[in-house]
């Protein structure tokens, strides 16, 4: 009797521990589908606010024209938004790590939502100066960024960010077709009435359909809620191994070029004799170009080369393009070179988020991609001053043999040093 009891009694923990397993295996299905599909809101969240933002961009010459704003006021509207974006990216930053992915991509629609209510309304050169400030926290990018990162592993994270490269190109397609449509045939707010609407529902997305937590609970750590504005705090990520130097790495190696599509308007005039229909083409062939090679490229790459490798062969593509652009003459040659372009751009770009937010701690990968966006921020401040320079004193092939040798050397740098590439997270 005691001999059945115990076989009764080892089936039924036999059964119940089948039964475990598979109500774990459903729950982590389960949990895998969710976090997918928190992911795909957040593409669709980044898209719809690059369209918006690339639609405003193509009329805000006009409208700053029809308002009386000549060229070095215009000037001045660009790099007051490129200040205040460069600002606001890494405070951005750390109130993701703060308040959560949630609460920061909405902090961002809503901001969007001021930026637009603003500009639509913006009767006056002093209000359309006005209609800047809320940029200081539309970051919806590194927003969508802050998510992957937490609901990725490691070695998902590249794949997952250079898929944000689809968005970008989606952005400036559609953004710039349908600004100009917009402003042409039912007028120059539009554009704005239409990206105040669209914002408004990329709130009630971001509010509806992001969970509270987006982060697994495995990843939340107990940090006390220190400043936000603390400049000791941000600063405090770049003694982490590795971080420094692959942030120079990264601001550096795409300076010279950044500083040339700062200038791409008047170069597209000046240099290769555009017309504005032309140089639209060339922005959507840009576009193209970024869903291609970001979206689909990048990420197969990563599968099989260490994010070493793709570091160096991105500087080692850049140098090539420096090479090109020293020598390019005319708008065709350019084409050629856009491939190479950005595909170096898209590689560098993705690969080191990718190692900048596994080199810190978890509760900090918000600040980091915060610190990552100001990069680009930062050429759009000072690219119209530098680049205005070379442009005039040196001319286009300036920017080539600059982009040639600073890459060259990053390439030696990296060779010779011991660069932690590989640092997961701390915990």
């Amino acid at each position: 009797l005691s001999t059945m009891n115990a076989k009764s009694s080892s089936a039924g923990e036999e059964e119940s521990s089948e039964t475990r397993t598979e109500t774990l295996g459903k729950t982590e299905d389960s949990g895998d589908n969710e976090r997918g599909q928190v992911i795909l809101v957040a593409y669709l969240i980044a898209t719809l606010e690059l369209t918006f933002l690339f639609m405003q961009m193509g009329v805000m010459p006009y409208l700053a024209k029809s308002l009386g704003l000549d060229s070095v006021g215009f000037g001045y509207l660009q790099t007051t938004f490129g200040v205040l974006q460069l600002v606001g990216g890494p405070i951005f930053g750390r109130f993701a790590d703060q308040f959560g992915s949630r609460a920061a991509l909405i902090l961002s629609c809503a901001s969007g939502s001021a930026f637009f209510l603003l500009l639509s309304i913006s009767t006056s050169i002093p209000l359309l100066f006005l209609s800047r400030l809320p940029a200081v926290f539309m970051h919806g990018l590194p927003g969508a960024q802050k998510i992957i990162t937490d609901l990725t592993a490691p070695s998902q994270r590249a794949d997952a960010l250079g898929k944000l490269g689809l968005c970008f190109g989606i952005g400036i397609i559609i953004g710039s077709v349908l600004g100009g449509v917009l402003s042409t045939k039912f007028g120059i707010f539009v554009p704005a009435y239409v990206g105040l609407v669209g914002n408004l529902i990329n709130t009630v997305i971001a509010m509806v359909w992001i969970p509270l937590q987006a982060k697994p609970k495995s990843d939340h750590h107990v940090t006390e809620r220190s400043n936000m504005f603390s400049i000791r705090e941000i600063l405090r990520l770049m003694k982490f191994p590795g971080v420094m130097e692959i942030f120079m790495v990264k601001v550096f190696a795409g300076l010279p070029i950044g500083l040339f599509l700062i200038m791409f308007s008047i170069i597209s005039m000046d240099f290769f004799g555009l017309e504005a229909v032309e140089s639209g083409y060339l922005m959507s062939y840009f576009g193209v170009l970024q869903m291609v090679v970001q979206g689909l490229v990048v990420g197969k790459l990563n599968n099989h080369c260490t994010e070493r490798t793709l570091l160096r062969l991105s500087i080692v593509v850049f140098a090539g393009v420096g090479l090109g652009m020293a020598l390019m003459r005319t708008v065709w040659h350019y084409c050629i070179i856009a491939v190479p372009l950005v595909f170096a751009f898209s590689t560098l770009g993705t690969i080191t988020d990718s190692i900048l937010t596994k080199a810190v701690p978890s509760s900090d990968t918000g600040t980091m991609l915060g610190i990552c966006a100001s990069v680009q921020h930062l050429t759009r401040t000072v690219g119209p001053t530098i680049g205005g320079v070379l442009y005039k004193q040196f001319g286009v092939s300036s920017f080539g043999y600059l982009q040639l040798i600073v890459n060259i050397c990053l390439f030696v740098y990296l060779l010779k040093s011991k660069i932690p590439l590989r640092e997961m997270k701390s915990q």
